[in-house]
């Protein structure tokens, strides 16, 4: 059973506006408009935002129990508050068969968006930007005189404007200012109402009682959001794509899988959903371009690899050696083994594990370093158009719900402004206690990461001393199932960290200075951890292994050594598995998730009263009777992008720290990126409740991140060439025994000890030690040599990183130049007798609101 009852609005006088010119709406076509359900009783009352509770239907005996006496006495406090900052209200009911909704609709006059505009500090427009806008590759398509294949004609681009901050007093002197409907655009009305709202009180400021977001983590409310602008889907019957609503034009030219080939729509992302959301695709879209010509040259080096794998010397030594070579045991338990046997696996190693592999170590790292350096012009550009230029610097506010429990406040160099600040000591002990979080959680990988070695260590004796078929293979079973279960393992402490990780990102959130929204100073540790996870540690144990008569042990376990194919094609197999595997698990989940989530929500709130004889036209009605504040309620709560951040900073570490180990990794991320922007454009279209504009400057701590993650892969693509490729040992025998390799094998193999054959058979095993388990000279000579290995590749990369850095310029010449034209135009505009260089007529008052 579900019907609704309504209720008056408040008898405040609401103004009537008349319908004029579109300056500073969405849409530039105002000719044609289809009706507006987003509105009020009176049809004339833009609903801006929407307040939700739940309460179940009781009779009156039973409400008191039913009911929380608190909960009603502070939403009545937060709504009367609401009401007396100006706001306009409405109240509706939807009764349910055992549920009553209550939805307050919520609408801010003229006077509230005109006082709260000058306080959060919007930009609004002066004059039309004519010039047109262009990208790289359309440019160099346009030269090369080749049609663009990327291009797609997006209807109803959104205008560009030069902007300043607005100001009551000098409001004719904007542009679009004779339009109140549309001065103001949507994503900027729902940023004056989220303001309001994180910063109402309901009780003790003290105890932080303030703000919207407590009230539904207490489950006073249970939503807040703004509304959609309509559905997504096409009207039926077509009409022409200038009449289309910004969501339409969204889901058509942007989230539905046919886009995939064609540039996204940043501007109309950035006026549907804000800034901060518009710099994540942005990124995104930036950085998947990028890895194209990246998975190009891995192919190449792939492919040059199998090339290599027919021609190598020391590989036809190995498959034509027979029983020339005896081995080891792998184990304690394991018994002696031929050389050639692993002919096929020596053959695959070469493939990852050849001179291409230190080309590929070289140019991705010059690939990240000018990578991150355009995305900073990029960057720069969008911001600018953006207007948000200058919004760290000047014009970002701190956190509402944090303002009113900041203390004590502090001048803000830059503004002069009294802003709110968190004593020394307060911040250090939050510091203190987040540090203590985090080394916790380095321990706990510490343990996953020793229990994954010894749980290969065990399997490997257990298979062997079964018996079974699978004898001959355990060490590769070993190695795959514990690949497989290093993947669970990250897959489950993902979750956990990242829930833990928004938790200390609220803890600490006083410990920045200005309390801004931007910073999540724990989500670095994330990647870290699963970094440490992946292998660092692994291969640096594998590093000391011993030899026969004196290997190392672990809690009295053998240590692994590196499988018969070598330590790099055994860390290719481990990237591949879990990079691969997190990736598809990832779009399954984020594709089937959330439909399957919309569905529950939308199964629990579609219990209608059905009508005797009704067809199926009746129950088409019924269904068009959702008015919109129902359905989006029945949409999934925007998490936010830390989520999304954090799978794109990791796949960037994978593609990046181990590209040595496996040059088709930045082909895997290619592909998986193509599906990522159209799994994500979906979600925030068609399965999200519309999140709440934010500006942003850039993407945040996040740029940092990945700066420290390029750094770090020059130096483990280094190590990883240098201590577990076999390239310089190769070279080391080219230039000291024979240029034709004729002999590696045997090079690289050590004889057991003399206490060893006493008591065993004699055998061999890599290494570089002499009959009584010492080491030769070669092993200090390539020790030697892979030290300076190491010392030159990281020298000359960084100092080539460097010099693409000062080539770059961070702000290209045109933005500076707008900026500067910018800067001057709202000098001008703000003047007391200028009006964009037009003088004002002594007496004339300035229109107010």
């Amino acid at each position: 059973m579900r019907r609704r009852v309504e209720q008056g609005g408040d008898s405040a006088e609401l103004i009537a506006m008349e319908m004029e010119n579109d300056y500073g709406s969405i849409s530039p076509d105002a000719s044609v408009h289809r009706p507006d359900r987003n509105v009020f009783s009176d049809g004339l009352s833009r609903v801006d935002f929407v307040l939700v509770w739940e309460e179940p239907r009781s009779s009156q005996r039973e409400e008191s129990n039913c009911v929380s006496p608190t909960h009603k006495e502070r939403r009545k406090v937060f709504l009367n508050k609401l009401r007396d900052s100006g706001l306009l209200q409405e109240q509706k009911e939807v009764l349910e068969a055992k549920t009553k909704i209550t939805f307050v609709l919520l609408s801010a006059p003229w006077s509230v968006l005109c006082y709260y505009a000058e306080e959060i500090s919007l930009r609004v427009p002066l004059q039309v930007v004519t010039t047109p806008i262009t990208n790289w590759s359309a440019q160099v398509f346009s030269r090369l005189s080749l049609p663009n294949l990327l291009s797609h004609d997006v209807p109803n681009p959104p205008p560009d404007f030069y902007t300043c901050q607005f100001r009551n007093n000098k409001l004719q002197r904007f542009l679009g200012s004779n339009n109140k409907d549309t001065f103001f655009k949507t994503s900027q009305r729902h940023q004056v109402l989220y303001e309001i709202l994180a910063r109402t009180a309901y009780g003790s400021v003290k105890r932080g009682e303030v703000g919207i977001d407590r009230l539904i983590t207490e489950q006073v409310f249970t939503a807040a959001y703004p509304l959609h602008e309509g559905g997504f889907r096409l009207p039926t019957p077509p009409v022409s794509p200038q009449t289309l609503v910004l969501r339409e034009i969204l889901y058509s030219y942007w989230a539905t899988w046919s886009s995939w080939r064609h540039y996204q729509p940043l501007d109309h992302i950035r006026e549907y959903f804000g800034e901060k959301i518009a710099l994540y695709f942005a990124w995104l879209g930036f950085y998947t371009g990028w890895l194209l010509p990246a998975s190009l040259v891995g192919t190449v080096v792939f492919l040059f690899g199998f090339w290599l794998m027919a021609t190598d010397v020391p590989a036809k030594e190995l498959c034509d050696s027979g029983n020339s070579f005896t081995m080891c045991p792998l184990c304690n338990i394991c018994s002696l083994w031929n050389y050639s046997s692993i002919c096929v696996t020596f053959k695959a190693g070469i493939m990852f594990d050849n001179g291409g592999t230190v080309f590929f170590s070289v140019f991705m790292s010059l690939w990240s370093v000018t990578f991150l350096e355009y995305w900073k012009r990029t960057c720069s550009v969008l911001s600018h158009r953006w207007d948000c230029s200058e919004f760290q610097d000047i014009e970002e506010r701190p956190r509402p719900e944090f303002t009113a429990m900041a203390p004590m406040t502090m001048r803000n160099a830059v503004t002069g402004a009294e802003e709110p600040y968190f004593p020394q000591r307060k911040r250090l002990n939050r510091t203190m206690t987040g540090c203590m979080v985090i080394i916790l959680m380095v321990i706990v990988v510490l343990m996953f990461l020793m229990a994954i070695i010894l749980y290969r260590t065990i399997v490997t004796a257990i298979i062997y001393k079964s018996g079974s078929f699978l004898t001959g293979s355990a060490g590769r079973v070993a190695s795959i199932s514990g690949s497989v279960l290093n993947l669970l393992v990250i897959l489950m402490l993902s979750k956990v960290y990242t829930s833990l990780a928004r938790l200390l990102t609220r803890w600490d959130a006083s410990n920045s200075v200005k309390i801004r929204r931007h910073v999540h100073p724990q989500s670095f540790r994330l990647p870290v951890c699963e970094f440490l996870l992946v292998s660092g540690l692994h291969r640096l144990l594998q590093r000391f292994i011993g030899y026969p008569g004196n290997y190392k042990t672990l809690f009295g376990v053998r240590n692994e050594d590196c499988g018969a194919g070598g330590c790099l094609i055994e860390l290719a197999q481990e990237l591949l598995v879990i990079m691969v595997g997190k990736q598809l698990i990832n779009n399954a989940q984020e594709f089937i998730w959330p439909k399957l989530r919309c569905w529950w929500q939308r199964r629990k709130s579609s219990h209608r009263p059905k009508e005797k004889g009704g067809d199926e036209e009746k129950t088409k009605v019924q269904e068009e009777e959702f008015f919109p504040w129902e359905t989006d309620y029945q949409l999934l709560v925007c998490e936010g992008l830390f989520s999304e951040y954090l799978e794109m900073v990791i796949q960037f570490g994978f593609i990046t720290i181990f590209v040595a180990a496996c040059p088709l990794a930045p082909l895997f991320a290619l592909i998986n990126n193509w599906v990522e922007i159209r799994l994500d454009a979906q979600k925030f279209v068609t399965e999200y409740r519309r999140p709440v504009g934010e500006r942003a400057q850039d993407i945040g701590i996040w740029f940092p991140i990945l700066q420290v993650i390029a750094h770090v892969a020059v130096l483990s693509n280094a190590f990883l060439i240098a201590f577990t490729s076999s390239f310089l040992p190769r070279l080391y025998y080219v230039y000291t025994r024979d240029n034709t390799l004729t002999g590696f094998i045997n090079f690289t193999l050590a004889t057991s000890p003399r206490n060893y054959t006493q008591q065993h058979s004699p055998c061999r095993y890599r290494g570089f030690r002499d009959a009584d388990g010492e080491y030769l000279p070669e092993y200090y000579h390539l020790l030697a040599i892979r030290l300076t290995f190491v010392i030159v590749f990281e020298h000359v990369v960084f100092s080539i990183g460097r010099l693409i850095d000062l080539m770059v310029p961070d702000v290209p010449e045109e933005v500076e130049l707008k900026m500067k034209r910018e800067h001057y135009m709202a000098k001008q505009a703000l003047a007391e007798n200028q009006s964009l260089g037009k003088t004002t007529i002594p007496g004339e008052s300035p229109g107010s609101c």
